[in-house]
């Protein structure tokens, strides 16, 4: 997922930032970890069986543990496609992120050639963000338009961290990689850390991570 410029508040589109697109009578998700306040709203993720909501806390940085799947501190939910409107904000709390960020998807070719040579297998996410990297063009060369990935399985992530359904307690699938964002100013809070989405699709949620 590369960043690919800004992006009305309210578009259906794959975007950081702006306002959540619900069905009817959503209510706003909050922390259910230590501030109880208004989660904010980190991304818009369309993908082939609807579209993947990402709120996670932001109202007092360390105090909620964002980090940890189990915390209460972020939530992750799958809308159908069809039905969705911009939700109302909460006036208080952190819940919007100070810019919108358009998201492309690139599939990035690998070249064998392209290993160091380490005997260890180099982490694919990890080689695609340095594929981009060298990648041609004006724009490119710059790791930092990675937003994070679709699919796939989660990258440096032990087994013991794999989340399971915060609803069924079943087994979660991975969704997405969510880099904090372009640049310090507009970027999510993650502590310098990645983020790891993982949803379970009969339950229409899911759960977020970092690591």
């Amino acid at each position: 997922m590369i960043y690919d410029g800004t992006a009305a508040p309210d578009a259906d589109v794959p975007r950081t930032g702006g306002v959540p697109l619900a069905p009817e009578g959503f209510t706003w998700p909050v922390c259910g970890d230590y501030c109880g306040g208004p989660m904010q709203f980190f991304a818009h993720l369309p993908v082939e069986d609807g579209v993947l909501s990402v709120f996670v806390c932001q109202n007092d940085p360390g105090a909620c543990e964002l980090w940890d799947a189990t915390s209460g501190a972020n939530r992750v939910l799958l809308f159908p496609h069809a039905g969705l409107v911009p939700v109302v904000v909460p006036e208080k709390g952190v819940t919007l992120l100070p810019a919108v960020s358009a998201i492309t998807t690139r599939v990035v070719t690998l070249e064998p050639e392209e290993d160091d040579g380490d005997d260890l297998p180099r982490d694919t996410y990890d080689l695609a963000r340095s594929g981009w990297e060298r990648e041609p063009g004006e724009r490119f060369g710059k790791q930092r338009e990675v937003l994070g990935s679709l699919g796939g399985s989660p990258s440096y992530l032990d087994d013991d961290r794999l989340p399971g359904c915060p609803s069924c307690s079943g087994t979660t699938e991975f969704a997405a990689h969510l880099e904090e964002g372009i640049d310090r100013q507009t970027a999510m809070n993650l502590g310098g850390q990645l983020g790891y989405v993982f949803v379970c699709r009969p339950c229409s949620e899911g759960a977020f991570l970092t690591d």
